[in-house]
């Protein structure tokens, strides 16, 4: 066998023995790494380039080798999570960069974090103003978490006291032209209403949508494969809304045009009673 044979050999079998490992050891977004999960990846990746490569290495020598690091690898991060005292002894303990709104210098330096990176932290949390800040912390894996001053956190309809509908994560049901049934049936929609959805925005069936998603409030979006049939759908909340609001004004209406004093006095308390309801519902016709 050539030799370049043996390292396309090789290197095939390092690719899958390193996914297969890596599908073990779990997976962590790039910006949730701790350095001791850095260092380890990058190991693992050297040894698994070293056996693809390197012909003059035993095969198992690498293998054993890889297996051993991971082993390892395991064990430490199985001891991180059962004790406290571990998990800070292997991946260390947040840092307060902040606190008061003071900068604390001497973390700084501890951490070995000059001015420019503590404000780039800062404005990538959307911070350009030390005062709005009330304490900047360091995490392990090294990303800057901000929690401002409570009079510059942005109001929340909690703490307008305005009521809101709660919301649940959109779903995808057409995906390719092919209906997700299962999907479409655990939310509680019919095939009929859907088709009707679709309709409005001119697809002929199923087979002329791309992609199509539901959100909470029963809205559906669809992306055609031909982008010149949609039609722009009608907003049915708003509508309602907008329909409500007439009645009650259609009411103040016959209430001035009657001369009978009982029905000016019942279209008044009618439309008084509406104007109620529309105030009730009005935050849950909103899109």
């Amino acid at each position: 066998m050539s030799e370049y044979t043996i390292v396309i050999v090789r290197t095939i079998f390092a690719f899958f023995f390193i996914l297969l490992l890596a599908r073990i050891l779990g997976s962590k977004q790039i910006a949730q790494l701790t350095f001791f999960d850095y260092i380890t990846g990058i190991s693992i990746g050297n040894m698994a380039a070293a056996l693809a490569i390197d012909v003059n290495m035993q095969p198992m020598d690498a293998i054993i080798g890889l297996l051993l690091f991971s082993l390892l690898t395991t064990i430490v991060v199985f001891g991180a999570l059962k004790s406290l005292k571990f998990r800070k002894l292997v991946e260390g303990r947040p840092t307060i960069l902040m606190r008061n709104g003071n900068v604390l210098e001497k973390n700084l330096l501890k951490e070995k974090i000059t001015f420019d990176d503590l404000m780039q932290g800062l404005r990538e949390k959307s911070v350009f103003k030390l005062a709005d800040v009330e304490t900047a912390t360091l995490e392990t894996s090294g990303v800057i978490t901000v929690m401002k001053k409570a009079e510059f956190n942005p109001l929340t309809p909690k703490d307008m006291g305005i009521p809101v509908e709660a919301e649940h994560t959109p779903s995808v049901i057409i995906v390719d032209g092919i209906l997700l049934d299962k999907r479409l049936n655990y939310l509680g929609y019919s095939k009929e209403w859907l088709l009707g959805e679709v309709l409005k925005q001119g697809a002929k069936n199923f087979k002329d949508v791309f992609l199509a998603q539901i959100d909470s409030k029963g809205n559906v979006y669809v992306d055609l494969y031909n982008e010149e049939e949609k039609v722009t759908q009608v907003k049915q909340k708003p509508l309602l809304s907008a329909q409500l609001r007439k009645m009650q004004a259609d009411l103040e209406g016959f209430a001035i045009q009657t001369n009978d004093q009982n029905a000016k006095q019942m279209y008044y308390n009618q439309s008084i009673e509406l104007q109620d309801l529309i105030n009730k519902i009005n935050p849950y016709l909103k899109e």
